[in-house]
């Protein structure tokens, strides 16, 4: 059982009543929504480890609000959706979500997202390498934060889990697969599009000009590897 704390944000009544219930059941800690305007007001108010987010509700649509919840929050975030095009999928998870799940869906395929994307790295004990430098911007592994001067730079959790694999092995490219199932789960391994955005979003926030990665580099048709600055 666990008591992680999840905001169900849905305008379809019947969906907040099933993942209420069923979510409960398992032992988490479950609130509801019906608007993203309600959801944001929620989440002022609590904090949440998960929003399970819809992407098409009335006023603030779900990628608004996914991109207001992680301006300020490092809760983790599937979107909830009808649509089953790429495009919709890389919108998401460009808005901040973690991943993304499409209606109708089946129970144990929700349960499963939702252990994945609160799966978290093992915090790093006794490291030499827990503390790295790049051109003014300092990686704490063992604390989980990144600084770029004196300013800190949030990453979502999924953005640092990734981060943290690579930086487990630098200078070896790790391939697509491999990286999914490490970061996502084991049911993970064709969800390209997840790296692709997520690697440019780390880019942005640690590479001196993101344009030209110096750090985290793509193999083409392998994977990514992470060149630290060699001695």
């Amino acid at each position: 059982m666990t008591s992680a704390r999840i905001l169900v944000v849905d305008d379809e009544p019947q969906i907040r009543r099933v993942l209420r219930t069923t979510l409960s059941a398992q032992g988490y800690e479950v609130f509801d929504a019906k608007t993203g305007e309600e959801a944001l007001l929620s989440i002022r108010d609590h904090r949440f480890d998960l929003v399970l987010l819809d992407m098409n509700m009335p006023g603030m649509g779900g990628l608004a609000a996914c991109r207001e919840i992680r301006a300020g929050s490092d809760a983790a975030i599937i979107m909830l959706t009808v649509r089953q095009g790429e495009g919709d999928k890389v919108a998401a998870l460009d808005a901040g979500a973690d991943d993304y799940i499409t209606k109708p869906f089946g129970m144990p395929e929700m349960l499963a997202r939702i252990r994945a994307v609160l799966r978290r790295m093992p915090t790093v004990q006794g490291n030499e390498h827990a503390r790295i430098q790049l051109d003014g911007v300092v990686i704490d592994l063992a604390a989980r934060r990144v600084r770029r001067g004196t300013e800190e730079v949030r990453l979502t959790p999924k953005e640092f889990d990734l981060l943290h694999y690579l930086l487990a092995t630098p200078h070896v490219a790790i391939p697509h697969t491999k990286l999914l199932q490490a970061v996502w789960g084991p049911d993970y391994g064709d969800q390209v599009e997840y790296l692709r955005v997520f690697v440019n979003q780390l880019r942005k926030k640690i590479e001196p000009d993101p344009a030209k990665p110096r750090y985290l580099l793509t193999e083409p048709w392998v994977g990514y590897r992470f060149e630290l600055p060699r001695p």
